[in-house]
């Protein structure tokens, strides 16, 4: 596992503090940031998503989608799980959780928006990062890369209409312009940018040049991803100095929705008689998330000062231990997974 990736709640509770400190003392700074607006579009927000997204969409080859008919069983269930499960539990979890749970415990005025978050963040299925919990697993690569290439076409139609569809049933007026522009913006271009540039070094080098080049681009995505954070921080940082609790509170709901998801779409997998080497990435893929592109969106809906952007950021700062527990869970469980079913010896 890449060193920054290892380390990576480190690195956010490293950009929490300098985010905070920063926007203590030079809040000038940040409001002028956060003022850099074209069509409700902050632009260096928009910079720093495209440098963080672009790279990870890089490696995904969507010729893999022909690869879908050998899976089929591990890529039926982890789609029921992502699109079927995880954003409805998450926002079911939400409303208990923030929305009555911990509600005396929370900022009034910012409930609604820690639910819209919650929803944003389940509502983006994993990418780049699944090739590392894959890797980790030993799992089947070719069922990692069409499951992936698979959620990332579906997400392009999908993720607008059930974001919308959960925030309505969470009585949170939807911006549809905005939502439907964050759409455009954090998921279509960036698709069709990492498409032709994906096709433009395997036609210079091949594959060997794709990787040439993700080694430049990728630590410019990971600093991407921590200027993001120190900005976000930066306007969080008097709330979270008010309410230094909301984190953990924000981070309840995230956990338990993680280890619901993965194992129901492991026990399933292993009901439905799939290999241990695709129902593992299918668990880890059910349970991660594309925090990326729920930062974007939530930062485009409802603005670096809300509830939502906070939400989304919690979802970064617990993704990295978290998978690695359910890392662990599923290499440790192997033996059993791969037991075959005991049965009844025959009546004398």
């Amino acid at each position: 596992m890449p060193l920054f990736e290892r380390y990576l709640t480190l690195w956010v509770a490293l950009c929490i503090v300098v985010g905070v400190t920063l926007g203590h003392f030079i809040p000038g700074v940040f409001q002028a940031l956060g003022a850099a607006e074209l069509a409700n579009v902050n632009i260096p927000m928009a910079a720093l998503i495209w440098l963080m997204i672009i790279p990870m969409l890089v490696r995904i080859d969507f010729a893999s989608l022909g690869m879908v008919r050998s899976y089929w069983r591990g890529i039926g269930i982890t789609l029921f799980i992502n699109w079927a499960v995880k954003p409805f539990s998450m926002a079911l979890l939400a409303w208990l959780f923030i929305g009555y749970l911990f509600r005396p415990l929370l900022p009034e005025v910012q409930i609604d928006s820690y639910i819209a978050g919650l929803i944003i963040l389940a509502a983006a299925p994993c990418t780049a990062m699944v090739f590392v919990w894959s890797n980790l697993i030993k799992g089947e690569p070719l069922f990692t890369l069409s499951q992936v290439a698979l959620n990332d076409a579906i997400m392009i139609v999908a993720f607008a209409p059930i974001v919308a569809l959960l925030l309505g049933l969470s009585a949170i007026t939807v911006p549809w312009d905005t939502l439907l522009l964050s759409v455009g913006l954090y998921i279509i271009v960036p698709v069709i940018i990492a498409q032709l540039l994906r096709r433009r070094w395997l036609a210079k080098g091949g594959a060997a040049a794709i990787t040439r080049a993700l080694s430049v681009l990728q630590p410019a995505s990971m600093l991407a991803l921590m200027a993001t954070l120190v900005l976000l921080f930066g306007f969080q940082g008097e709330q979270i100095i008010a309410q230094p609790g909301v984190i953990a509170l924000l981070a309840a709901p995230i956990l338990i929705q993680v280890y619901f998801n993965s194992g129901l779409a492991y026990l399933l997998n292993r009901f439905a008689g799939e290999q241990h080497c695709v129902a593992g990435p299918s668990a880890l893929i059910g349970a991660s998330n594309f925090f990326e592109l729920a930062v974007a969106a939530a930062i485009s809906l409802f603005g670096f000062n809300s509830g939502a952007a906070l939400a989304t950021v919690v979802g970064v700062l617990v993704e990295v231990p978290v998978m690695l527990s359910v890392v662990w869970i599923v290499n440790t469980s192997r033996h059993w997974y791969e037991r075959a079913p005991i049965t009844k010896a025959p009546a004398p």
